[in-house]
């Protein structure tokens, strides 16, 4: 902002820099009056020149007509027969144009990157200055140095985020959100109160207030979590709905699943959605009680009140307050003899 504000009253203006090791880098010349009056690549530099720690950062704004003029005069006679661009402002200087020079605020607006490791070091630098915001903006984050926020993404007061955590945009998180250790969230929105336990992961997820979600929980692309819902250890869930105050504690798969209100879902139950070509849709109705360990064949229809026993395999549509059971028969034989391993 600084340069183009200063193109009405100069030709030419340099964003410079003071570093502590300027190795590799072309060094800004003063004349008597310490103004720019040249940039000398370090090829070119003598012993004297190259002890100067000002550094162009490769920024400058030129007028258009005077940039074209300087532009024609180039010449390669340099250390590496190229034609250099930072020669213009040599050339402007000898032409008695005033040469502005402005510094960054901080180096690491100019700083370099020419290699991987580079690269990590800006990026730890850029996600420092994202949590110093969050933390003005109210966000408690346990270890500043520990979390990634990458892209668009708000965050409510008193929200608070352990360590680990990696947050991709456009995500929005409410107030007063918990999000534990090892999280990784992506696309989603997450409501006011709620709780993300330890090694949750969530993309393209919507989840309402006061939800409870993990441990060890995946919500894929579709999920969409109402208030106080509770998704437990070792659920999955995709392109599935679920209504206020329903659970699924655990070691269970929901997709392509509505299920209503009040609903709960027991451990290791799986909606059968994918036939081996086509997704079909699962649809639970409210205050419904799936036993553990079932298989919902879709397409299928469990309507309100409706109870799955345990170990049920289910294929055809339950009634309202309809008890299912859907086991193979189980059989007694007296006097079996376990089988026995062979003698080599």
């Amino acid at each position: 902002a600084l340069l183009c504000a200063s193109m009405p009253s100069v030709p030419l203006a340099l964003l410079t820099a003071i570093v502590p090791d300027a190795s590799g880098l072309g060094r800004i010349l003063r004349d008597e009056a310490d103004s720019v009056c040249a940039i000398v690549e370090e090829k070119d530099a003598t012993l004297e020149q190259r002890a100067i720690r000002e550094i162009n950062s490769g920024i400058m704004c030129a007028r258009a007509a005077d940039l074209k003029s300087w532009l024609a005069r180039l010449k390669n006679d340099n250390a590496q027969k190229e034609y250099y661009l930072t020669d213009i402002v040599e050339i402007a200087h000898r032409d008695s144009n005033p040469i502005a020079a402005f510094q960054p605020q901080h180096i690491v607006e100019v700083e370099g990157i020419n290699s991987r490791s580079q690269l990590a070091r800006v990026e730890r630098i850029f996600q420092h200055r994202q949590a110093e915001r969050l933390m003005a903006d109210g966000v408690t984050i346990i270890d500043p140095a520990r979390i990634d926020i990458r892209g668009a993404v708000s965050i409510g007061h008193d929200t608070v985020l352990d360590v680990n955590t990696v947050i991709v945009g456009p995500t929005r998180i409410g107030s007063d959100v918990q999000i534990a250790p090892n999280c990784v969230i992506t696309a989603s929105t997450i409501g006011d109160h709620s709780r993300i336990h330890p090694n949750t992961v969530m993309e393209q997820a919507i989840v309402g207030e006061s939800v409870n979600v993990g441990p060890f929980a995946r919500l894929r692309p579709g999920t969409v979590l109402s208030d106080r819902v509770k998704i437990g250890n070792f659920v999955e869930t995709k392109n599935a709905q679920l209504a206020d105050g329903s659970k699924v504690n655990h070691l269970s798969y929901v997709g392509d699943a509505m299920v209503g209100r009040n609903t709960n879902i027991g451990a290791g139950v799986i909606t059968c959605n994918y036939d081996g070509a086509n997704k079909h849709q699962t649809t639970i109705g409210d205050n419904v009680f799936v036993g553990s360990d079932c298989q919902l064949i879709a397409p299928v229809v469990i309507e309100d009140g409706a109870t799955i026993g345990a170990g049920s395999t289910i294929t055809s549509n339950v009634g309202k307050h309809q008890l299912a059971v859907g086991r193979a028969r189980q059989r007694h034989i007296d006097d079996w003899t376990r089988p026995g391993k062979k003698d080599l």
